[in-house]
Parts: structure tokens; C-alpha cells; sequence
């Protein structure tokens, strides 16, 4: 997959390319009713799969008192993005100049002149240019008369209910990480590099990887089965993907309410893996937090934790 910050950055002119547009925010289940039909028309065209977006987030810019904490970050994007088979993404620098082009002056310029689809899909509830002034109606006119058809993507439900971001956030605030995978289209993930705690856990038998996380997410507090996964070269080595137990929370027992961490067992794994560039998948919640009465029952209660991950994860 090629990658261009900005459409002005285009060192090329794309072949046939079919294009959609938006934030796409989690890359959930309904943005990838929007990739698969770009992809599948590509191909059968014999064009390039093109997605633009933008970053930051046109809220975090406009708007930051009410931005959304986004699901995931960039470099997420892009990875997933190359796995289901995108060609070409670009991302558009967002800024308060950028946001005061008209609509019709960022349908000529920055999707006709600069990327030239033959096709554009976006969905439901696309909106673009100044003020997000830019209408469906207008994209379905004007497109026609630039050279290239316009298609509106249905909402994707589940549950009754309409599949998007924030409805996943809520779930993760709650800890019910197995419906948000079930909306994501897979295990909620976070980012982060491995950093040095207070050792508490490898005093009671259990240490742990301390995450600083990148993500603006973490799900609710408690402890949660999943893996862990690293990213960059070391021992072990990039790719290799271990089963975790992680504590998402303040730690109660012994911190007394101060700031909200999450420190992952790595079962059956002994080794240091500080300053490490890491992804924490949570793949199912096992219980709330809870203050212990000693050290001794924090124990007891991490060894059944890691009993039960083991049976949920299906590790020998």
C-alpha cells in the first residue's frame, strides 16, 4: 500500500482509482462494508483502491472541548488498512485552513483535480468542506459532472442498532470488550511502549508489562484476558504474540485511587521487555477491579485470573 500525506503530495496519477473518504474511526464493521465495495470495484475495474481521511480528527481541530477519544491511532489505521487490501491511502493534514475550503471547491480541486476517481462510495452520514456544508446531494450532482459516479453506503446495524464509534465507545467505558469486538470485526486494541513500574508484581510472584499507552481509549477498569503483541525488533521478536492477563484500573490495593494504568501478566513468559513497542489486545473481560485485604488474596485472586485466562484463551 502507498501511503501520501495530502493529496498535494500525489507524486503520481492513480490508475482507475475508486475512492472513498472519511475519518474512519475504529476501521468498525460498517467502514468495512465501505473497503470491501471499494476493493471488490477496483478489481473488477482494474483500478486502485483509494481511501483519504485526515489527521488529526477535523474535531480535535475545531472543536477539541468536544472531540471524540478516538479508538485508534494512525499507525493502526495504516496497518489495517494494507491488510484487507487497500491500494492507496492519503492523508490530509488537517487544519483550520483546510477546513475553510468550500464544498465545491473540495470537490473540484482535491477529489477531481488531484485524485481523479471514476467511482467515489461514502457512507451514510458523510459530510465535508467548510462548516461541514458540503451535502449528499451535492457530491451525487456535482460527481456526474466531474467524470466520476457517486454511491451512498447504507448504515450497517447489529442488534437493531447502527454500528459507529461512539456506540463502541460506550461499550469499552463499560468493559463489554466481547460486543465491541463483535462491532469492530475484531479484539479492541492498544498501542504502547513497555515502561518500568513499581515491581509489586514480580514481588507477589506475577510481574508485569507496564503499558504507557499512545491510544486515547483504554477499556473500563478490571481485568481482562487478551494478548500481547510485539512490534519492533528485540527478544522477543517482532510479531511474536504472547497470551496476557491485564489489569485496567488504579490499582487499589496498593495505590490508593492514583491514576488509571494497565499492567499486563505475560503467562508462561519470563524476561525483561522494557522500553518495547507493544499492542495489548483485550479480548474478554474477567472481573471488575477490587481492593484486596493483603497481598497474600491479591495473589490468590491473580493465580484464578490466570487459571481462567488460560481456559478463555485456549492456552496449553
Amino acid at each position: 500500500m502507498e501511503l501520501f500525506h495530502g493529496a498535494a503530495a500525489l507524486t503520481r496519477s492513480l490508475v482507475r482509482p475508486v475512492l472513498t473518504i472519511g475519518n474512519f474511526d475504529g476501521l468498525h464493521v460498517g467502514h468495512r462494508a465501505i473497503m470491501e465495495t471499494v476493493i471488490r470495484r477496483a478489481r473488477a475495474l482494474d483500478g486502485e483502491a483509494v481511501v483519504y481521511t485526515f489527521d488529526p480528527h477535523p474535531r480535535k481541530v475545531l472543536h477539541p472541548d468536544r472531540a471524540p477519544r478516538l479508538l485508534m491511532n494512525l499507525a493502526q489505521k495504516v496497518e489495517l488498512l494494507e491488510q484487507i487490501g487497500v491500494d492507496v491511502l492519503i492523508v490530509e493534514p488537517f487544519d483550520r485552513v483546510f477546513a475553510r475550503i468550500p464544498p465545491e471547491a473540495f470537490i473540484n480541486e482535491f477529489i477531481h483535480q488531484r485524485i481523479g476517481p471514476i467511482e467515489v462510495y461514502v457512507g451514510y452520514d458523510f459530510h465535508y468542506g467548510r462548516d461541514r456544508e458540503g451535502s449528499m446531494r451535492l457530491l451525487t450532482e456535482t460527481g456526474p459532472r466531474l467524470g466520476f459516479a457517486v454511491t451512498i453506503i447504507p448504515e450497517v446495524t447489529q442488534g437493531g442498532r447502527d454500528v459507529n464509534s461512539t456506540r463502541i465507545r460506550d461499550l469499552l467505558a463499560s468493559g463489554e470488550v466481547v460486543e465491541a469486538a463483535e462491532l469492530l470485526g475484531r479484539a479492541f486494541s492498544v498501542r504502547g511502549v513497555v515502561v518500568e513500574g513499581a515491581h509489586r508484581g514480580r514481588t507477589i510472584g506475577f510481574p508485569t508489562a507496564n503499558l504507557a499507552p499512545e491510544n486515547e481509549i483504554l477499556p473500563g477498569a478490571g481485568v481482562y484476558a487478551g494478548r500481547l503483541r510485539f512490534l519492533d525488533d528485540g527478544e522477543p521478536p517482532a510479531g511474536q504474540v504472547l497470551p496476557a492477563v491485564t489489569n485496567v484500573g488504579r490499582r487499589p490495593t496498593f495505590e490508593d485511587g492514583k491514576g488509571e494504568l494497565a499492567e499486563a501478566h505475560l503467562i508462561d513468559f519470563e524476561g525483561d521487555v522494557y522500553d518495547r513497542s507493544v499492542e495489548l489486545t483485550f479480548e474478554q473481560r474477567l472481573r471488575p477491579e477490587r481492593k484486596f485485604a493483603d497481598v497474600n488474596a491479591l495473589r490468590e485472586q491473580i493465580a484464578r485470573d490466570v487459571a481462567e485466562a488460560r481456559q478463555r484463551l485456549e492456552v496449553s
